[in-house]
């Protein structure tokens, strides 16, 4: 098993600390010299690290086990006593996803197809990371996601002056109008008191979802804002376990469950998450990396929807060797690789 680190500047920063992508390539050879190719993924903060990860403790654990991902289990159980969750489930996405593509191959199929594909297309929605945009900025994004002809919209939250907050929110609204779902995100940034005010004051905007308004691990918290709020909670890209996911779906916590494929340690994982979220009839909405998640997403249960962040898929940044075969168009994902996994890095 070989490792690569790749850099991929982003064309919008996502603030001050983080101005690239890191990608880690793993790439598995199966005793027949064929070879599959999977990646980790970190937003520029710990790339080194879960490559050294994989390279010293994982690469040589996998050394002569069967080229598929049958055995997920028994990786994450060795790799335990550095963390159950963080760098070991990214470090264990990128074996995963590689073996995955290496199954695929053998099938002649695409992933989707592979995974047994129920979708032709599924809807997207329009994302940024844009709450250091000024506000000519975040309305000229919104006018962008309405001629893309996304059905709903998401717009970040937290500024020091909630009054700022529902200034952008407004603007964002008379842009899309009242018929596109308006979704916001304050990445951890509230305490409960100040998550509650908010929701107040969001109140005329009529928000699909709020997402991550608390620190991920606060259980008890997201459980108390439901409670004197009514509102639409989402958490999921912090979440990194198939058990965390179910406390918070047993706890009535959240309605919208995000998953990121890469940070729950593959699609092995991720189907597993997926499934059970749809079977307690919440929401599932992948996080992040379209051209993983949707291939995921295309064998789902039920549909649903995928998140496109403006200029951050890995074809928008120049990072692929060819096309994925994802076609992102009017409002949907279609399409796929013919074979594999279809993500080879430059």
């Amino acid at each position: 098993m070989n490792t690569r680190l790749v850099l991929i500047p982003l064309t919008r920063p996502w603030g001050p600390e983080v101005t690239d992508i890191r990608v880690i390539e793993v790439v598995v050879v199966d005793d027949t010299g064929a070879r599959g190719h999977g990646f980790s993924w970190t937003p520029t903060i710990g790339g080194s690290a879960v490559q050294a990860l994989i390279d010293a403790d994982l690469g040589p654990f996998a050394r002569g086990r069967p080229a598929e991902p049958s055995w997920w289990n028994a990786a994450w159980e060795h790799l335990h006593e550095a963390g159950g969750a963080g760098v070991t489930t990214i470090a264990l996405a990128g074996l995963d996803l590689a073996l995955w593509d290496l199954v695929a191959q053998r099938a002649g199929r695409g992933l989707a197809e592979t995974l047994g594909r129920r979708h032709p297309s599924l809807p997207t929605y329009g994302s940024g990371v844009n709450l250091h945009y000024s506000l000519d900025e975040l309305v000229a994004q919104a006018n962008r996601w309405v001629e893309a002809g996304y059905s709903g919209v998401k717009v970040k939250v937290g500024k020091p002056d909630l009054a700022e907050d529902i200034d952008r929110l407004r603007a964002v609204r008379e842009i899309i109008g009242p018929r596109r779902d308006l979704m916001v995100d304050a990445n951890q940034r509230w305490d409960l008191d100040r998550a509650v005010q908010a929701v107040s004051a969001f109140e005329p905007f009529e928000i699909a979802w709020l997402e991550e308004p608390l620190r991920a691990e606060d259980l008890a918290g997201h459980r108390e804002l439901k409670r004197r709020t009514g509102v639409r909670i989402a958490v999921g890209e912090n979440i990194h376990t198939l058990s965390r996911f179910e406390e918070y779906l047993d706890a009535g916590a959240a309605d919208v469950l995000q998953p990121n494929i890469i940070r729950v340690g593959g699609i092995t994982p991720a189907l597993g998450i997926a499934r059970r979220v749809q079977q307690a009839g919440a929401e599932l909405a992948f996080h992040l990396l379209p051209e993983l998640s949707a291939q995921v997403a295309f064998a789902g249960e039920k549909p649903t929807r995928i998140e496109i962040v403006e200029d951050a898929r890995f074809e928008e940044l120049g990072a692929l060797t060819g096309p994925s075969g994802l076609v992102v168009l009017h409002g949907t994902v279609s399409g796929g690789p013919g074979v594999g996994l279809g993500l080879q890095f430059r």
